[in-house]
């Protein structure tokens, strides 16, 4: 399979997981199983073969931006790169449903903060931060 067609194999696993996430955050099987776990751990897998196989002797690093740069010329290298932000988006995404449930938060201030988080990563979180400390209604999670 090509870099060109996992990316999109990728990208629609993500999508359709933050869809998943953002109609149902309620269920705690979306949550603690296919958003929290499942496809992570799929992304994971991904981006440890990934590197594994073109990593070694690649031109380019990461302790200066046009090593990155270089480095993420190779395609594989690039798709290695966005796994890693899908990945790890997708986890930002999964606590801030699981937070925003557990502090009784209106799904309705959820949603942007998600579709943000999807599109712009760090932005949506800062945004889910922000409407957290803001909200009236928010309440913090009951201790175990």
């Amino acid at each position: 399979m090509l870099a060109e067609q996992l990316f999109s194999v990728a990208n629609t696993i993500a999508l359709l997981s933050w869809l998943l996430l953002a109609a149902l955050p309620g269920r705690r099987w979306v949550t603690d199983v296919i958003t929290g776990k499942v496809i992570p751990m799929v992304f994971a897998g991904l981006y440890v073969v990934i590197v594994a196989m073109m990593l070694r002797g690649a031109e380019g690093g990461f302790s200066t931006l046009s090593g990155v740069a270089t480095l993420f010329a190779n395609p594989w290298l690039l798709l290695a790169g966005w796994v890693h932000y899908l990945a790890f988006d997708l986890l930002i995404g999964t606590w801030e449903a699981r937070d925003a449930r557990e502090r009784g938060l209106p799904h309705l201030l959820l949603i942007p903060c998600l579709l943000l988080t999807f599109l712009l990563g760090p932005a949506g979180w800062l945004l889910y931060m922000t409407v957290r400390t803001l909200s009236r209604s928010s309440r913090p999670p009951t201790a175990c």
